[in-house]
């Protein structure tokens, strides 16, 4: 129990500083454009679109904005996935983990389209809440192979 406990701690303070870490390039970072802002709200509602053209176009742009804008937004949520189980109740199912990293990722688009630092884009909320998904079977894979290895020990 008391190992529980210390892990369930560590998730929550790994879970904060991820949360910062993610906040700060999402809407503060120099280095993604955020600072400068837009005069104007910028936005995709158009599903696909936008991963569509950075694949299709993917010899024309650069590199690195291209694995920025497809892996980025899908391994920058991967945490997320992972952590939420810890952080909210050990009880969430795969279904909740990918809710509750949609309406992050919705609340993160939003607070960019808002605040004019960022593109309010469908194709992030759809890369961002895979990549929820895909923290949360990874972490469940784990939980499963670990809980197999200690009923053989």
């Amino acid at each position: 129990m008391r190992k529980r406990k210390i892990i369930t701690i560590i998730s929550r303070i790994c879970f904060v500083i991820y949360m910062m870490i993610l906040v700060y390039f999402l809407l503060l970072s120099d280095g993604f454009g955020r600072m400068n802002g837009y005069t104007e709200f910028r936005y995709n509602l158009v599903p696909f679109q936008e991963i569509i053209r950075f694949v299709k176009y993917r010899d024309y742009i650069d590199f690195f904005s291209v694995i920025v804008n497809l892996f980025g937004n899908v391994v920058a949520f991967m945490p997320f996935g992972a952590l939420i189980r810890w952080v909210i109740n050990r009880k969430v199912r795969w279904y909740q983990a990918v809710l509750y990293t949609f309406l992050f990722s919705l609340c993160v688009e939003l607070l960019q389209l808002v605040a004019k630092v960022g593109v309010f884009d469908v194709d992030d909320l759809i890369l961002n809440t895979l990549g929820g998904m895909i923290g949360f079977l990874v972490y469940y894979v784990l939980l499963l192979i670990n809980r197999r290895r200690e009923r053989n020990d």
